[in-house]
């Protein structure tokens, strides 16, 4: 009778390793995408210095101002920050352009907001449309929408 010591085979072992490896693999996509959806969120409220400007200008006007001047806003690239190269404003609509720290598979990409009015009562607020979601019921998404984020990234209220 041969006596066997405890422990295991190689050959277990590297299933082990195996499973791991491929559970791993499965995860990885999932992290990277919320890791990107992060940035973006983290990137929004810049947006937020923006607003009020063009909001003004529909409360008063109504009429959206063509370009950051307009705004009375610095130049694009000029309302930066870690994620964030540019903000540029035009026709009302908000382009966030991601750039210097922010992940590569967005870097040089694109997130538009635009604003939703009701155009024959100007006095209901602007809503901000993001990305490629649709603007609410009875309201009108005014500006071009820019985003070429794909929808994978993008933040659930932006799709």
């Amino acid at each position: 009778m041969v006596k066997r010591n405890g422990g295991y085979t190689l050959l277990e072992l590297i299933a082990v390793m195996a499973i791991i490896a491929i559970l791993a693999m499965m995860a990885v996509p999932s992290y990277l995408n919320r890791v990107i959806r992060n940035q973006i969120t983290e990137a929004l409220p810049l947006a937020d210095i923006v607003k009020p400007p063009i909001a003004a200008a529909w409360a008063t006007e109504k009429s959206f101002p063509a370009d950051n001047a307009g705004a009375g806003l610095p130049a694009a690239d000029k309302i930066v920050n870690n994620l964030v190269s540019s903000i540029a404003v035009e026709g009302g609509a908000i382009h966030i352009t991601f750039g210097n720290q922010a992940n590569q598979f967005i870097k040089g990409k694109i997130l538009t907001l635009r604003p939703a009015v009701v155009e024959d009562a100007p006095i209901v607020p602007i809503t901000w449309v993001c990305g490629q979601s649709a603007a609410p019921g009875n309201m009108t998404a005014k500006g071009n929408n820019k985003t070429d984020i794909p929808a994978s990234y993008l933040p659930v209220k932006c799709r």
